[in-house]
């Protein structure tokens, strides 16, 4: 079958791969219909996700149809239209039943790695590198996903594969943040990014009842698309000071919420940013923690920070003074789909939740670089691609 793999930094090819087979009873075969980019997959592009191999196939973010499934699944059947969950969860250790199913620790078949790295494994991602389980990832015509009565979800017929395929991940993640983060009635939340994941967390704050809900980037389309399909508010990071900015909007006291959906790569224009690109480029840090050093800052006394892009290992210059002598809870996770993509099924069913705005480039699954390119690049207004392997 034909699958896009990463074959080097910077380098995606669509190559000839063998077809998934069941291997474990849990198992079902999907026949993906689409998956899109992440942002996270940008990371493993650079080359700052160090566990890749020449060969393995991307993507974590899907929907399609069984057609196979294995023995001891029982709640899925062939010719169910599914949207999967990016992350293997078993459903049964104390983790899965906490609802944290990142953390399934059942899910990694590499755990010594992310052990090494970080103290504990957390789950396997489908699509993302060896130290996440060394899954092969739905940029594919077929993707193998297993504990499938927990991770892959029925769609509603009155909702569209576009809809529904971000609630595998954009969505979920973005949910996630404005909920673990403590989102309130009457809350002011501050959102940094206006790709697909925080246009779905400001989205999320504003059906959780947020008063306010502002998002920070600096790309005038994907501003634009916040205001008009978001119905969000948006401060353009490269024109203004964003934490006066902020103060002046919320009378002086910041945001009460404040999600970071941006991650190791992110942008300055300041002194900062040029700070951060050296340090990294030189591996004296593996992250670039622009947007969240300036959530901390512009976060009330006593809020609350969630970060949501994804990081590797270490950063410098983290204002972690301001973080403890201002009262700030500030929390992380991998995206627990299972957790909310049923939820968030029925919102989008509803039309509460859509989505299809994110989809701004829908190519053949034999496209996948110069979509990745254009998606890693910004060109002609790219916020995601999404690959259609039957196309």
């Amino acid at each position: 079958m034909k699958a896009a793999t990463w074959t080097g930094v910077n380098e995606v090819s669509v190559e000839e791969v063998p077809e998934p087979q069941l291997l474990n009873d849990h198992d079902v075969i999907l026949k993906v219909t689409q998956s899109v980019t992440c942002g996270s997959d940008l990371h493993l592009l650079g080359g700052y996700i160090p566990f890749m191999r020449a060969g393995d196939v991307l993507g974590h973010e899907f929907i399609g149809e069984i057609v196979e499934v294995g023995s001891a699944v029982r709640h899925r059947k062939v010719g169910d239209r599914v949207v999967g969950a990016p992350f293997a969860a078993c459903g049964n250790c104390w983790y899965c039943e906490q609802e944290q199913y990142s953390l399934c620790d059942n899910g990694n078949a590499n755990p010594g790695i992310t052990e090494g790295l970080w103290g504990q494994s957390p789950g396997g991602c489908l699509g993302y590198s060896h130290a996440m389980g060394g899954y092969a990832g739905s940029h594919a015509e077929y993707i193998r996903v297993p504990y499938a009565d927990v991770g892959t979800f029925v769609v509603p017929e009155g909702i569209s594969d576009t809809r529904a395929l971000f609630a595998s991940d954009a969505a979920s993640t973005g949910w996630m943040g404005a909920d673990l983060a403590g989102t309130e009635p009457g809350d002011v939340v501050a959102v940094w990014g206006a790709g697909g994941v925080g246009q779905m967390a400001a989205r999320a704050a504003m059906l959780l009842g947020a008063e306010q809900v502002v998002v920070v980037d600096r790309f005038a389309e994907r501003l634009q698309q916040v205001r008009e399909h978001v119905g969000a508010e948006t401060i353009d990071y490269s024109s203004t000071d964003v934490l006066a900015e902020l103060r002046e909007r919320t009378g002086g006291r910041g945001p009460d919420v404040c999600i970071e959906a941006v991650g190791m790569e992110a942008h300055s224009s300041g002194a900062a940013g040029v700070y951060d690109q050296v340090k990294q480029q030189l591996r004296l840090q593996t992250d670039r923690p622009t947007a969240l050093r300036e959530a901390v800052m512009a976060c009330r006394k006593g809020g609350s920070i969630f970060t949501l892009g994804v990081f590797a290992a270490m950063v410098d210059k983290f204002p972690l003074g301001a973080l403890m002598n201002k009262g700030i809870t500030l929390r992380g996770a991998q995206v627990h789909a299972q957790r909310y993509i049923p939820e968030l099924l029925e919102r989008m069913e509803r039309g509460e939740l859509t989505t299809e705005h994110l989809a701004t480039h829908v190519l053949p699954l034999s496209e996948a670089p110069r979509g990745y390119q254009m998606f890693k690049d910004k060109e002609d207004g790219c916020v995601r691609a999404v690959f259609t392997p039957g196309g």
